[in-house]
């Protein structure tokens, strides 16, 4: 395996994809540098913002039938979780489950912790949840684990143009003392 850079690019230039892309389309955005950090929850503590303002970045597989299989990047707000079974129901599928990390990483053309909302590669399909773009702050990785995003919900949507779909589950429960 090559060596990857601290700032999480590996052989990859997604990151510069992505800046062309929110130039040409003269799009209001901030960069935001910041310990390097792949975690939702702490990267949001970084950037000093509430996790729900957050874009959570998923690769799954999708088993439509015994011979089709199909990949889908799910976009959830960062606190809470993508619902399997509703993405089952989506796309009328046998199966649905996280995608293997290397498939991950070359379909979204980034290493894990640093997938973006957005897809550079045809076989990989963007559904959001529309609780993201609705945000009027999103941030998220900016395909480096050192170097976070943020715009607007409505400018994400108009540039990625995902699927939108509900697909997030509910928050993620804290954890509570043990049961007796």
């Amino acid at each position: 395996m090559p060596d990857r850079p601290d700032d999480g690019t590996a052989h990859h230039d997604t990151y510069g994809h992505l800046i062309s892309l929110l130039d040409s389309s003269r799009v209001d955005y901030r960069l935001i540098d910041h310990e390097p950090e792949g975690s939702t929850e702490a990267v949001c503590a970084l950037r000093g913002h509430p996790a729900s303002e957050a874009a959570k970045c998923i690769v799954l597989r999708v088993k439509v039938d015994r011979r089709t299989t199909r990949h889908v990047l799910a976009v959830v707000p960062g606190d809470r979780r993508v619902d399997l079974d509703a993405v089952r129901a989506l796309f009328d599928a046998r199966y649905v489950g996280f995608s293997d990390a290397d498939t991950a990483e070359r379909l979204a053309r980034a290493v894990p912790g640093t997938v973006l909302p957005f897809s550079f590669d045809d076989d990989l399909e963007v559904v959001a949840d529309p609780d993201v773009v609705a945000q009027p702050k999103l941030y998220f990785n900016a395909a480096r684990l050192d170097r976070s995003l943020l715009i607007s919900g409505a400018d994400y949507e108009r540039l990625a143009k995902p699927r939108i779909e509900r697909v997030a589950g509910p928050a993620a429960q804290e954890p509570g003392p043990p049961r007796v």
